[in-house]
């Protein structure tokens, strides 16, 4: 009682400007529920355990925040590369799933502040013998379609025009499979999912020293739904306020990575 109190408080608190400008909020309170889009097959963030259930980091803090604000979380599996379509044709509400957030995004779209500082690296295995970037020359490099991982890549000029092939796939796991048959020397990919799936599965892998960006995770919403985003941003300051965030963060990582109010 005393989290909705808190909640009720903190949006009633918001200027009136703020929820005249779009009926973002209430549209999802009116149908009572959030559908948050989201790729199933990206551990710690989001993914189908062995009873095939949807959980992650993300899914811990979407479920706890939907609470709070009286909404029942839809989760819904989109194809990663068509996300902004998703969102734009009204199929999704929100885009909450390990999202970078990027200067291009954030023209089409609104984020909220960023809750968890990543970057994007390059795996290789083991006994590869791959030990930077510049080791990769004339190798071929995969990545998920559509991620972050293409920009930082794109961006890295010098890099990419090294490498002899750059090859896309569905999602990251499926990349790492590729990895493992030595259908390519390295993956382009998120440090916080890297670190998680080489922690649970055992394989022989590593990350290059060497990262390729810098990024932060933010939640994204249609460009011109600024009320549900800020009830979003709202609710989550209350959750790292009270410990929340803390608790879900050492359950997925062993300790609190969070950004949210620091």
């Amino acid at each position: 009682m005393k989290r909705l109190l808190c909640v009720a408080l903190c949006l009633a608190a918001f200027s009136a400007a703020s929820f005249a400008a779009d009926t973002s909020l209430k549209a999802v309170q009116d149908k009572g529920k959030l559908i948050l889009g989201l790729d199933d097959s990206f551990p710690p963030m989001g993914y189908r355990n062995d009873d095939n259930e949807i959980v992650g980091y993300d899914i811990d803090l979407a479920k706890e925040a939907t609470k709070r604000l009286g909404l029942k979380l839809v989760l819904q599996p989109i194809d990663w590369n068509a996300k902004e379509q998703e969102l734009n044709t009204g199929k999704i509400d929100c885009i909450w799933n390990g999202f970078t957030i990027t200067d291009e995004r954030e023209k089409a779209m609104s984020f909220t502040k960023p809750y968890l500082k990543n970057a994007q690296v390059v795996v290789v295995k083991k006994d590869s013998g791959y030990t930077s970037l510049a080791s990769l020359k004339g190798k071929k490099v995969g990545l998920q379609a559509g991620s972050s991982a293409a920009d930082a890549l794109a961006s890295a000029k010098d890099f990419r025009a090294s490498l002899k092939d750059v090859i896309e796939f569905k999602d990251n796991l499926t990349a790492l499979m590729d990895l493992e048959a030595k259908g390519v020397d390295a993956v382009v990919m998120d440090l916080i999912v890297a670190n998680d799936n080489i922690k649970r599965s055992g394989k022989p892998y590593v990350v290059l020293d060497e990262s390729l960006a810098p990024e932060n995770y933010g939640v994204g919403f249609r460009k011109g739904d600024l009320a549900l985003r800020d009830a979003i941003q709202v609710t989550l300051e209350a959750m790292a306020k009270d410990g929340t965030i803390a608790k879900i963060s050492t359950k997925w990582f062993g300790k609190d990575i969070s950004v949210v109010g620091k």
